[in-house]
């Protein structure tokens, strides 16, 4: 069972694929509520370019950090006062991103079964999130935004791959019951500059912030 909510707090949650829009709105959101962000660590990931270079060798450390630092960043929100956004779960690290490297035999079964039970024993004991915001989005949208913000260890990530992920996070938000979920299509909205995307988001958001 997961800590139990602190009175006129709330976790919001962002998830989606790589590209999505979770930086984004996660900015976003923290303007317009003056709420505290946690970003995802990949700057901090000493793996993550040999990773993306060869998969197979680093996907387990990969993962393991990620796993770890993740967990480290949920007790941080869960002790912060007020309301926190976060870019990214430690829900997606395991049901998306380990599961996904486990299927195309990038860590193997016996790793992935250690992984996986260091997952379950961790996520028992944290906070659900108040509200789960999904980015959906296509994959020929995901690389454009890929090869727009420059990150040069993602420019040759494969079609596939990306494919892929999009499978599985249709497939998990199937199962996700933790907590209420608002999905958006990042890729037809546009709340930075349209005003009733902006508004209908906002009254979208509010309902679990009351």
């Amino acid at each position: 069972m997961g800590a139990a909510p602190t009175a006129g707090k709330r976790f919001i949650a962002i998830a989606g694929n790589i590209g999505a829009g979770k930086t984004e709105l996660t900015r976003f959101l923290c303007r317009r509520y003056d709420i505290k962000p946690f970003y995802e660590p990949n700057d901090q990931n000493p793996y993550l370019a040999d990773f993306y270079a060869d998969m197979k060798t680093w996907a387990y450390r990969s993962q393991v950090f990620f796993l770890t630092h993740k967990f480290r960043l949920h007790l941080e929100l869960q002790d912060e006062p007020g309301t926190v956004v976060q870019d990214r779960t430690i829900y997606e690290d395991a049901e998306i991103f380990a599961r996904n490297l486990y299927r195309q035999h990038h860590i193997d079964a016996r790793d992935f079964k250690l992984y996986w039970q260091l997952y379950q024993s961790i996520s028992a004991t944290l906070r659900p999130p108040d509200l789960m915001i999904y980015l959906r989005c296509p994959v020929r949208t995901l690389r454009k935004r890929i090869k727009l913000r420059g990150r040069t260890m993602e420019h040759d990530i494969p079609v596939a791959y990306l494919r892929k992920l999009n499978s599985l996070y249709e497939d998990w938000f199937k199962r996700y019951d933790l907590s209420p979920v608002l999905v958006l299509e990042s890729d037809k909205l546009d709340w930075l500059t349209d005003l009733v995307d902006r508004v209908d988001l906002f009254r979208k958001i509010e309902h679990y912030l009351d």
